[in-house]
């Protein structure tokens, strides 16, 4: 079976979009299992970069079928714009881009109740990206969600948006269920060719021996489930997710990839143990250009975090881990790398605890690497690199015990360290 689940390490915005880019150029199928429009991926393209935050991004490789799984919520305005995007680059999706039929639908009042719940939490705010994916995630489990399906069959549409803003009182009366019902009409005729029975095509296409390559979004640390609770998105981009996301069974998974930058990133509220100080997080931030492909907002930087990417690592199975952004060490004389955490009584914890408000307490142990001030941008030989940057990745995989496969050194396809064959 040549099935790769590729999964991030952290608390979302790894690189995986590159990765997945780059392997999927030998993949028949690329498979996005959850999240929604909250996420984003960044690729090159003819040295353009491009924001994917729906379409999986092996949509780049024109011989790859890209599916949008049952476990991603869709907002279908978004969905559309994005397909406009890529046909203006010159990127055929037709044919090659499918959606499941049985993937909810994100919808305008979900996006206005994104706002308002964030309002509700004030100081206690989680930092969302007001993309609506959560209220969606809230109606699918609440069992009043609206999926592709719905619209597609003999459903009467305004009745099914009638019956969802029963649950909305407090924001009902900013919608015009007629002019909605007409939009959603017009939008699902619009795209009705994408739709499909994606569970029934990806189960085929792994028996039919295709090579299948499963993309998430966010990162492990921000799973429902096993990350930093409640500073979390609202569905499962670890391994689990594969399986429930897409419908096909565990069996049919080979092999795992995990995707980590060098250093580590998070968006919004919650805890970063490792995070910089201040005014070299400022610094850094800027010559790492860490903002958010999704919200344009900075992203807060911190050191290598073993205990939080061996945790990771562990949940998922993985069996290789891609490095990304290795060039943006470069010029730091003296790297960090977090072995473990100290309680303020003196408690050492070398596993990944489950309570967020002691992860904003404790105090990273560090264990210090020489650095180098080549810029080792673009560089895409393992022999090339500096001592320093050699060792450097030859002890992140000593602590976390999982080989390096790739390793990528600036943004296009090309900067890339191939130091083991995942397919």
């Amino acid at each position: 079976m040549n099935t790769i689940a590729v999964i991030g390490l952290l608390w979302g915005d790894e690189g995986k979009g590159k990765i997945v880019d780059l392997l999927s150029a030998r993949a028949d199928v690329v498979a996005r299992y959850q999240g929604g429009t909250n996420a984003g991926h960044t690729v090159y393209y003819k040295g353009k970069p491009i924001p994917l935050h729906l379409i999986p991004s092996g949509i780049f490789n024109s011989k790859t079928v890209c599916i949008i799984g049952n476990g991603c919520v869709v907002d279908l305005k978004s969905l559309y714009e994005e397909i406009l995007l890529l046909k203006n680059e010159g990127v055929d999706v037709d044919g090659r881009l499918f959606v499941s039929d049985r993937a909810h639908i994100t919808f305008p009042f979900h996006i206005l109740e994104d706002r308002e719940n964030e309002k509700l939490k004030g100081s206690h705010k989680l930092g969302t990206t007001f993309k609506g994916v959560g209220p969606t995630y809230t109606d699918k489990h609440a069992r009043s969600g609206i999926r592709i399906a719905d619209l597609l069959g003999e459903n009467n549409i305004e009745e099914l948006f009638d019956l969802n803003l029963k649950t909305k009182k407090a924001i009902a009366k900013n919608f015009d269920i007629k002019k909605l019902a007409e939009e959603y009409s017009v939008l699902i005729d619009k795209l009705k060719g994408y739709f499909i029975d994606t569970v029934k095509f990806l189960n085929e296409e792994i028996d039919n021996n295709k090579r299948v390559l499963f993309e998430s979004a966010q990162g492990t640390l921000l799973d429902v489930d096993l990350g930093t609770y409640p500073y979390v998105t609202s569905s499962n981009p670890t391994i689990g997710g594969v399986f429930t996301g897409t419908g096909i069974p565990p069996l049919k998974l080979k092999n795992v990839i995990g995707v980590t930058k060098s250093y580590a990133t998070r968006v919004g509220a919650g805890p970063l143990p490792t995070e910089f100080p201040n005014e070299f997080e400022e610094k850094f931030r800027k010559t790492a250009r860490e903002f958010g492909a999704t919200t344009g907002r900075p992203r807060r930087c911190g050191w290598f975090d073993t205990v939080g990417v061996r945790y990771s690592c562990m949940v998922n199975g993985v069996k290789y881990i891609a490095i990304t952004k290795l060039d943006c060490l470069s010029g730091i004389e003296k790297i960090k790398v977090c072995t473990g955490y100290k309680t303020q009584n003196g408690k050492l914890f070398t596993s990944f605890p489950a309570n967020a408000r002691l992860l904003e307490k404790i105090s990273p142990v560090y264990e210090k690497f020489a650095g180098w001030k080549e810029d080792i941008r673009g560089i895409n030989k393992l022999n090339a690199l500096p001592k320093e940057a050699l060792s450097y990745v030859k002890a992140l995989e000593d602590l976390l015990k999982v080989k390096v496969a790739l390793i990528s050194t600036g943004p296009d396809r090309k900067d890339t360290i191939v130091k083991e064959k995942v397919w």
